[in-house]
């Protein structure tokens, strides 16, 4: 077994389709009632494995375009790209699956704002943990289940002042397929 986890690439691949399920959370002096919809996206991460046990994941996306409403009224719309990049644990010595789980850190840039009378700052830093777990169905591929909270905030301008912040933190459910080269 040794030889063969030797010659096992530190690389791994996987391809998701994710729902994103925001929890929003308006914290904002103006009582906006902002809420931002929920949407699956698609979703590609690269694991490097440092040993058979710990790995670094870089999750990626392509810029996603997100409603904002305030109440039921939609206010407009404004893009984010939100790369996170987890340190995992992998559980490998459990027959016929692979569990981990992964803290990190979420990086999300905003841009094209279209949102009538408030604007959003235009970036969020904030944690991310998941957990979730790989299904062999070869040697080199898995079918694969996870899921993230991931903590992005952005503060809300009106008329150029801020009256407060808009939390997302989202939580991410994904299924897709992990190819180990």
């Amino acid at each position: 077994a040794g030889s063969v986890a030797a010659q096992e690439s530190p690389w791994l691949v996987r391809a998701r389709a994710v729902y994103v399920d925001m929890h929003n959370v308006d914290n904002t002096s103006a009582g906006l009632n902002l809420t931002v919809d929920s949407k699956t996206i698609p979703e590609l991460d690269v694991t490097y494995f440092f040993n058979k046990n710990v790995a670094a994941e870089l999750i990626l996306t392509v810029p996603q375009k997100q409603h904002v409403y305030a109440g039921s009224a939609d206010q407009g719309t404004f893009k984010h790209l939100p790369p996170t990049l987890t340190v995992q644990y992998h559980f490998t010595d459990l027959a016929g699956y692979k569990p981990y789980v992964g803290a990190g850190l979420n990086y999300t840039q905003i841009t094209a704002e279209k949102i009538g009378a408030v604007t959003l700052s235009d970036k969020s830093i904030g944690g991310a943990l998941q957990a979730g777990v790989d299904i062999p169905l070869t040697k080199q591929v898995s079918l694969n289940i996870d899921v993230k909270k991931v903590y992005i905030k952005t503060h809300v301008y009106s008329s150029g002042t801020d009256v407060g912040i808009l939390k997302l933190d989202p939580v991410l459910f994904g299924v897709g397929i992990g190819y180990r080269f």
